[in-house]
């Protein structure tokens, strides 16, 4: 049976069991603090299992992207060396919210996994939770008594708290599970070791394929459990290891699922995969990191220096390595597998398909920008060796190696390999003891306690009216306290809220909470899952009474000026770059605008001022909002509202129209009820944010005025200091064209200056055995003028050794200068030398066996400089 039948096949079993099929939510995570990505089935339904919204199915079943890559749920270093696990892999799952519970959840899996898959029953092993003293918890004697009636006792395997417990986190829903595991391995190895003993011991052959998730508890933050009053069933099962299971393989790898990849680089290496172990590991890894690669792009999140950006750089920057490594790939190849990520997962994930051109584009700009590191850091290794030489020292401190890391993102595996290739080791405790170091930062700086919610009110949940109504009379329903080291942070909800909370770009509403007793200022307002928290800088003296929630009027008002200016300018963009422009991000707040693109050039002056006038054509219109909200979803599309790829929208969406042939885009912010509202729209900056990706800064309104009167005032002042020239340009011309005339003038007086230096140096030169040295110091007026010089001495001399320390304005620099010859024939090396002289001037430096530089600190120490070299070299 083919991946695609076996996926197709999971859906409709669980829909002829009265459950909805619901689309994979995006990989990436929006509104939930607590993830970077989606790493299980679960995290869409979060909510539900909170008890933030009510759930719009009772049984639900799927096929869920997951990213597996940091946190908790990290599985990027055995990627690749083993064959069953995957930075992205898909999850199979069935839910029931407060529905069926363990019975069902059991009799269904095995029905499906025996009987419509065909795997055989005596191959199958499953695991029940047997308690924990410190929670108080027994045995799950309900899971028992299910499995009981389906398998052997001898197949039932009694499972800890670390294999058979699941939890969402520190706090949270929380409950035992069951998980079925299947036995692979060959029929002759069978009767060795019973199956039963590989179970959860790391076997590649004895794996997991299905874990039942029953919640039952509620995680307080004192670590005590407390019964849901709703029980709910949340299933996953890794998709690629059912695939394999059924398909027989032996590897995830092997399935229809991975093989057109690994054919595809076989093909453009000439390695066949299968060969070489070490091979393997590089074919596997590569495979396996373009899916994950492609689809985080596709989902909205680009390559970048920090969080999950600098995630997926890392998974994209490992796989080049492994290409670079093994196959000898020097230029960019990652992104030709994107073509068949489109063709074999665009039928059930439509946007790697959609998106395909774009993410080929982003990936060929980071591979090409990565291999140029790479270069680089074979560079920095390079003069690492030297000097471990120059030492007789064959061991690379883990501090450097890690600087390496950090700095450059030179992987740890690629220098090691390389430094053994060259005879020398690593100190890879030095640089774990480093890398622990970052980490215990990082975590010292995010550190934070929550608390548990306090209920004031009944949760009946959250409304917002903020499109409509600045203020309201509201409960608070609960609140909480979150412990960090700069003090505590309070957060509240309320029952009934005109507070927009951050999400889309825009920025959340400040304001107050204001009772007959108290004023409390909202700082912020933030969406945690679809939860509306309130961010206030105090808790309230009594939380029972009503409070008057009120937003704050300006600073709503040029939110809702540059949202809707956002809109515009997308319109804007297409009307003259292309249809192919797709949002890539936007910030939206009282003080500018940030609209990132797809777009892969500068934009021209002309282009910037023809989208601004556009747009200002649109303001002065006057154009009236329309706003339809719970438009279906379906009806939206068809009315050519743009949607933003890696967003999730639910059955009904509302859609923003102004002008219909112009903007009408799926959109949850707040907008001005008429364009003139905006008043003017100017662009401050245009310029690169990732690859493939332009970024436009923008003002409007009393922003952008200010921003014009001021370019106004700046003119004014330099006609001023020019005396009011009757054509500003051309005098601004004329002083320009002095200031190079003056310069040509004064590069004549430096270049007579430094051939005077050079005549009385060409008398310093000191005669020995086939050589010919100059230690001198100088003062010179550039770097340029130092190089110069000391090429024309080496060019006017025969056998030169050159060792010149210059005074260049005010900062010392040395040049070191030898004869090709004499490199060769007595073992010279200027970049070591000027590395050793550069000591006495606190500083550092290099370059290549004839010619290096340094610079430093101490300008007197140049005189050391001139007397360590004629002790060492005359």
């Amino acid at each position: 049976m083919e991946a695609k039948k076996i996926r197709s096949t999971f859906i409709e079993f669980f829909q002829s069991k009265q459950h909805q099929y619901v689309p994979s939510s995006p990989i990436v995570v929006k509104n939930d603090p607590t993830l970077m990505f989606t790493n299980a089935g679960m995290n869409q339904f979060k909510d539900a299992f909170l008890g933030n919204e009510t759930p719009k199915f009772a049984r639900v079943a799927n096929s869920q992207k997951c990213l597996r890559v940091s946190g908790k749920h990290n599985d990027l270093e055995e990627v690749g060396v083993d064959t069953y696990h995957h930075t992205m892999f898909e999850m199979l799952g069935n839910w029931s919210f407060g529905d069926y519970f363990k019975k069902e959840a059991i009799e269904w899996a095995w029905e499906l996994l025996t009987v419509v898959f065909k795997l055989p029953k005596e191959r199958l092993y499953v695991s029940v939770f047997e308690g924990d003293q410190g929670d108080g918890l027994s045995l799950d004697t309900e899971a028992y008594n299910f499995w009981k009636k389906i398998v052997p006792e001898d197949r039932i395997i009694m499972g800890s708290k670390k294999d058979n417990f699941w939890e969402m986190g520190d706090t949270g829903p929380c409950g035992p599970c069951s998980e079925i595991h299947i036995d692979l391995r060959p029929e002759a190895e069978l009767a060795e070791i019973p199956g039963k003993d590989l179970v959860n011991n790391d076997h590649e052959q004895v794996i997991e394929i299905w874990n039942l998730v029953f919640m039952q508890y509620n995680r307080l933050s004192d670590g005590s459990l407390k019964e849901l009053p709703a029980k709910h069933v949340d299933t996953g099962m890794g998709f690629e290891r059912l695939v394999r299971a059924i398909q027989q393989k032996s590897s995830n790898y092997d399935t229809d699922l991975f093989a057109p990849f690994l054919n595809a680089i076989a093909k453009k290496s000439g390695k066949v995969y299968g060969n070489d172990e070490q091979t393997d590991i590089a074919f596997r890894v590569i495979v396996d990191h373009i899916r994950a690669i492609s689809f985080t792009i596709a989902d909205g999140q680009l390559p970048s220096n920090n969080k999950a950006g600098y995630v997926i750089r890392r998974i994209l920057r490992r796989a080049v390595r492994y290409g670079y490594t093994f196959f000898g790939f020097q230029e960019p190849f990652l992104y030709e597998l994107t073509s068949l990520i489109a063709e074999h997962f665009g039928d059930v994930f439509p946007e790697v398909r959609q998106q395909q051109e774009f993410i080929s584009k982003v990936i060929y700009e980071e591979e090409a920008s990565f291999l140029r590191t790479l270069e680089n850091g074979l560079k920095i290794l390079d003069q690492i060796k030297a000097e471990l030489q120059e030492k007789n020292d064959t061991v690379i401190p883990g501090k450097t190696a890690f600087e390496l890391y950090d700095t450059f993102g030179f992987p740890l595996d690629l220098t090691s390999l390389i430094a053994r290739e060259n005879g020398l080791s690593l100190d890879e405790k030095g640089f774990l003891a480093e890398m622990e170091k970052q980490k215990t930062r990082s975590r010292a700086a995010s550190e934070s306690e929550t608390g548990d919610w306090v209920l004031v009110h009944e949760d009946e949940g959250v409304e917002f009216i903020g499109y409509d109504f600045l203020e309201s009379f509201s409960n608070i329903i609960k609140y909480r306290v979150v412990k960090e080291k700069k003090g505590e942070k309070y957060q509240v909800v309320l029952d009934k809220t005109p507070f927009y909370a951050e999400s889309g770009g825009q920025v959340g509403d400040k304001g107050w909470l204001i009772s007959d007793n108290e004023k409390i200022r909202v700082i912020d307002t933030k969406k945690e899952n679809d939860l509306i928290i309130h961010l206030v800088d105090k808790l309230p003296s009594n939380p029972e009474v009503k409070f008057s929630a009120e937003v704050d009027r300006k600073g709503r008002a040029l939110s809702m000026n540059n949202h809707t200016a956002t809109h515009l300018l997308q319109s804007a963009l297409k009307e003259v770059l292309g249809d192919h422009i797709q949002q890539r991000g936007s910030l939206v707040s009282p003080d500018l605008l940030r609209f990132d693109f797809s777009h892969f050039g500068k934009l021209t002056e002309e282009e910037i001022t023809k989208v601004e006038e556009i747009v200002n054509t649109k303001i002065r219109e006057n154009i009236p909002l329309v706003e339809k909200r719970n438009v279906p979803i379906e009806e939206a599309k068809s009315m050519g509202a743009t949607a933003l790829f890696g967003e999730k929208y639910g059955d009904f969406v509302r859609v923003i129209t102004f002008d219909p042939d112009f903007s009408v885009e799926l959109c949850g912010g707040t907008h001005v009820p008429y364009t003139s509202q905006i008043g003017l729209f100017k662009i401050t900056s245009e310029g690169s944010s990732a690859s493939g990706v332009r970024r436009i800064e923008a003002i409007t309104a009393k922003a952008a005025e200010d921003y014009l009167r001021g370019q106004e005032n700046l003119v004014k002042e330099i006609q001023e200091l020019l005396k009011h020239p009757k054509d500003l340009k051309k005098s601004i011309e004329a002083l320009i064209q002095e200031k190079n005339d003056l310069k040509k003038e004064i590069e004549l007086l430096y270049q007579e200056k430094a051939g005077a230096v050079k005549g009385e140096l060409l008398k310093e030169f000191v005669a020995g055995e086939g050589i010919n040295t100059l230690i001198a110091k100088v003062d010179l007026p550039n770097a340029d003028s130092l190089k110069k010089l000391g090429y024309e001495l080496k060019n006017e001399v025969e056998n030169p050794f050159i060792i010149l320390a210059a005074n260049i304005d005010g900062k010392p620099q040395i040049a070191v200068i030898i004869d090709e010859e004499l490199v060769k024939s007595k073992n010279l090396n200027a970049g070591q030398i000027v590395r050793d002289l550069a000591k006495e001037i606190q500083g550092g430096g290099g370059g290549q066996p004839f010619f290096a530089t340094a610079g430093g600190k101490n300008l007197a120490g140049l005189e050391n400089v001139v007397s360590k070299a004629r002790e060492l070299y005359l």
